[in-house]
């Protein structure tokens, strides 16, 4: 696919998108479009892979850019290509090369899949000669513009609304994203465990790691030099003698803390240190290239996140299931009922004990409104109840409750132990407004299996009764003896003589009432079926709604009997029936 796109042409390749939408900035300073040649001697795309060379301008895209500097200096230290093999066309090492015809492809991971986005080499340059747009301080090299143009264009222009650098890096690598709030004192952050953690990892190449600052007073902000809600690439962690130190870069190229262990500062940088971490303070106060030493307690009181993505090769197993969930399916908020919404079997089939497995939810978003304003809140409830299907949100209650969050990318991260029962995954959102569309995709490394629940009913026999507790039809519960038999009686035929039906009865009522039903067979058309039974209720009664299935039951005649838990509690309520062969309805009382 990425590989049969067409790059020769006679004359030099225009998008036929046309030229991306400038930011206000840009306008205010642009000048013309231009192309590589108008401003470069000899175009290359990469003359020498460098998270030092990488510069951001006017664009709002502070955490793309950090993305690329950590991408490309993982690139230099591991040897193993992360960015430089998206760009195209590529010569036969797999390198890409400069196009004088201007065309170019570049590959990104957009909502649950690799897309390729095809882009010219024209940018913007202002007034004055400079370029309005990330750049490589090496002259002549391309690969920070291009890519920054592409992204660009997926998001719909220059304009860009922002970001945060797990989807960012998400997009250029696929690597999982995992984002930390920076919480000192808070139970879900454990301070000296996470800085161990990535110490560990990142000198091992697992993962990728930027840090961002939230909001910060302009008298804050000035003394320490750091920019408010910006994003800063981690390009190296220590620790030496006790003293846990990170080395950031700004994607600015210049504004450095100011603090502990800045290059100004005479009492922490010991010649010792200097040595162990071979750098040289006065050489760095000759230079502002916005690289800096900052030590953790700072990093902590001044720093709001942590940006973590992982590398998936570190999981032998995965998979994943694409899907729409309609907005038509299920209540609008799932405090009650879950039935309706996404839900799949989960299972592990290898030597489990000790395995990790990562749960990723990514919700698809093709709206630039809708990146900059989610207001969609997901995530992925997790159930160990033996795989099977869940109705209430609470009974039982989730073996991994997720928090709801509006980021296209959910995780959650499972230890297995040496039990095999399976899991449930119940895709929830906060309040669901609209259809969407995801990518639920599992990492392991043991062997899995994951499976959308199979629905025994068939939809086309479903059917909603319309019903109402009143006056003397408002008998209330069992306990009720006189009033409980005045309640509402419908009457269930299932007219075969298989005993493998399968019956579910739902019952939706006014949620200030706790609701609940008993089912009787009156009549079994064949004996001893695996389902059989006398007498069924819903089990506790519940706030608006609760739900029976009955499975391997015989054909023949049962009665439903929907009642409140208190007796004059008048209101309507529906009874939903789904069956898997025909069957018929009736009121009796």
């Amino acid at each position: 696919l990425f590989r049969s796109e067409k790059f020769a042409f006679l004359e030099p390749f225009n998008d036929r998108d046309g030229k991306l939408i400038l930011s206000p900035k840009q306008k205010q300073q642009f000048g013309k479009w231009v192309r590589p040649e108008d401003f470069c001697d000899e175009p290359r795309i990469i003359y020498t892979v460098s998270s030092f060379s990488i510069r951001q301008t006017i664009v709002s895209d502070c955490s793309f850019v950090a993305s690329l500097a950590i991408s490309a200096q993982y690139e230099k230290r591991f040897r193993k290509k992360l960015i430089t093999n998206i760009i195209y066309p590529q010569n036969h090492n797999g390198e890409p090369i400069y196009n004088p015809c201007g065309k170019y492809m570049v590959k990104f991971n957009l909502n649950g899949m690799w897309r390729k986005i095809i882009i010219d080499d024209y940018l913007p340059m202002s007034k004055h000669g400079d370029l309005l747009c990330s750049f490589s301080n090496n002259k002549n090299e391309l690969w920070v513009s291009l890519l920054e143009k592409a992204y660009m264009k997926v998001m719909g222009g220059y304009d860009f609304p922002g970001s945060n650098s797990n989807i960012d890096l998400h997009a250029l690598t696929e690597w999982i994203p995992e984002r930390i709030a920076i919480r000192p004192g808070s139970a879900e952050f454990n301070k000296d465990k996470e800085f161990k953690r990535l110490l560990d990892r990142f000198h091992k190449g697992h993962c990728l790691v930027t840090v961002a600052t939230g909001e910060l007073s302009e008298t804050d902000a000035d003394r320490a030099g750091l920019v408010p809600t910006h994003a800063y690439a981690m390009l190296d962690i220590r620790e030496y003698k006790g003293r846990k130190l990170f080395m950031l870069k700004n994607p600015w190229n210049h504004l450095r803390w100011k603090g502990n262990y800045s290059e100004k500062d005479s009492v922490n940088w010991t010649p010792e240190l200097q040595k162990a971490l071979s750098y040289d303070p006065d050489s760095a106060q000759m230079f502002d290239n916005g690289v800096f030493w900052i030590d953790y307690d700072s990093l902590c009181k001044f720093f709001d996140v942590l940006y973590i993505n992982w590398d998936p090769d570190l999981f032998m197993y995965t998979t994943c299931i694409q899907h729409t969930w309609s907005a038509k399916e299920g209540p609008k908020k799932d405090s009650y009922n879950i039935s309706d919404n996404p839900q799949y079997r989960l299972e592990m089939t290898g030597n489990q004990a000790g395995a990790a497995v990562w749960i990723l939810l990514t919700r698809h978003i093709t709206d630039k409104a809708d990146f900059a304003d989610n207001k969609e809140f997901i995530t992925v409830l997790v159930y160990k109840n033996g795989g099977k299907k869940v109705f209430y949100p609470y009974d039982p209650p989730p073996y991994k409750d997720g928090v709801r969050i509006n980021s296209p990318h959910y995780l959650c991260k499972l230890i297995e132990g040496a039990s095999t029962e399976p899991y449930t995954l119940v895709i929830s959102q906060y309040e669901k407004n609209s259809t969407t569309h995801y990518t639920l995709r599992v990492y392991s490394t043991c062997e899995f299996t994951l499976t959308r629940f199979s629905n025994p009913y068939k939809k086309q026999l479903d059917q909603r009764i319309t019903g109402q507790w009143k006056g003397r039809s408002a008998g209330g519960c069992a306990n009720n003896r006189e009033s409980y038999v005045n309640n509402p009686l419908y009457q269930v035929h299932i007219d075969n003589t298989s005993s493998d039906n399968h019956l579910m009865i739902e019952l939706l009522g006014p949620k200030q009432y706790s609701v609940g039903f008993e089912v009787i067979c009156v009549s079994e058309n064949v004996g001893n079926a695996p389902g059989t039974f006398k007498r069924v209720t819903s089990g506790d009664f519940r706030p608006g709604y609760c739900v029976l299935q009955l499975s391997n039951i015989s054909g023949g005649v049962y009665n439903v009997r929907p009642c409140t838990f208190k007796a004059g509690n008048d209101g309507p309520f529906f009874l939903e029936f789904s069956c898997s062969t025909s069957y018929a309805v009736s009121q009796i009382q």
